[in-house]
């Protein structure tokens, strides 16, 4: 039986990307799981940007719960001049990923002082103190210093921040470090974990993927808020004929409404079974 949204009655769903304070999120790592009990979700995946310092508290609280977390981050890489965000999902061993995670952390908080610097020269003065208090001890990033910037008057919204002043090309962008995607790729395999591509949208073409999957990708997230109904069918097909496993989340920094929302993306429990038996074949 269909309901009125064309979804299967009795349906179990989960969410397989999610964002926390660890990172540029706006909920706690335990709000986050509490969010997706709320949402009736199955499980949920954590996964903040370059970083697994929510993991812990997440899949305690799922215990609590009765709600399965997903141990991940989002790692962000380059093909070529072509930048892919990689979702390490199933985090096995936290040792072997850490290390490298707190270089990018590093990294991340010298970006922001040069991207203050910036700022500073092109009459927004605001404080990397104010940055770095904004984020709270996550992973600092671009959205950090998006809300300094609108609450000191420097711009109105996120959008009016990024569109003037932060996004790529405008007066205070800074590159990221570059990470090759094969390397991303055998950081997220060092760890036991899937690397999936995140959100690759119209970008995602049987070419790239197949190249991709050559390197070692394991899986597509077929179903995000960005992506069209046509890009979800071709990515879906893809994932089939590539054998790469599906997976798909709301990329939810916290929002109450609009298209990332937890859960929104009505991703099937089906696909998280995939998953986890495609990393059956790791370890037998």
């Amino acid at each position: 039986m269909i309901d009125r949204n064309g979804e299967p009655v009795g349906e179990r769903y989960v969410d397989l990307h999610a964002h926390s304070t660890a990172s540029d999120g706006a909920v706690s790592p335990v709000e986050l799981v509490g969010a997706a009990k709320r949402a009736d979700l199955q499980a949920i995946a954590i996964t903040d940007h370059d970083t697994i310092a929510g993991n812990d508290e997440a899949v305690a609280t799922g215990a609590s719960l009765g709600i399965r977390v997903v141990r991940g981050c989002e790692l962000s890489a380059y093909d070529g001049s072509f930048e892919v965000h990689l979702l390490a999902l199933h985090i096995r061993d936290a040792g072997a990923i850490r290390p490298s995670l707190e270089g990018f952390q590093r990294e991340r908080t010298e970006r922001g002082r040069k991207i203050v610097e910036q700022l500073t020269r092109h009459g927004a003065p605001i404080s990397m103190d104010d940055v770095i208090a904004e984020a709270a001890g996550g992973a600092l990033g671009r959205p950090h210093i998006a809300r300094v910037l609108i609450r000191d008057g420097y711009a109105t919204d996120n959008r009016d921040a990024f569109d003037r002043l932060l996004g790529a090309g405008k007066p205070a962008y800074v590159p990221k470090p570059r990470l090759e995607v094969a390397d991303a790729i055998g950081l997220a395999h060092s760890a036991g974990a899937l690397a999936v591509w995140a959100h690759p949208g119209r970008d995602g073409t049987r070419e790239r993927l197949a190249r991709l999957a050559q390197q070692g990708l394991d899986g597509v997230e077929v179903r995000h808020p960005g992506h069209t109904p046509s890009d979800v069918a071709r990515l879906e097909r893809l994932a089939s004929e590539l054998d790469l496993v599906p997976s798909g989340g709301s990329d939810w920094h916290g929002a109450t409404e609009g298209y990332r929302v937890i859960g929104n993306m009505h991703i099937p429990e089906a696909w998280l079974d995939l998953q986890d038996a495609r990393l059956a074949t790791r370890v037998s």
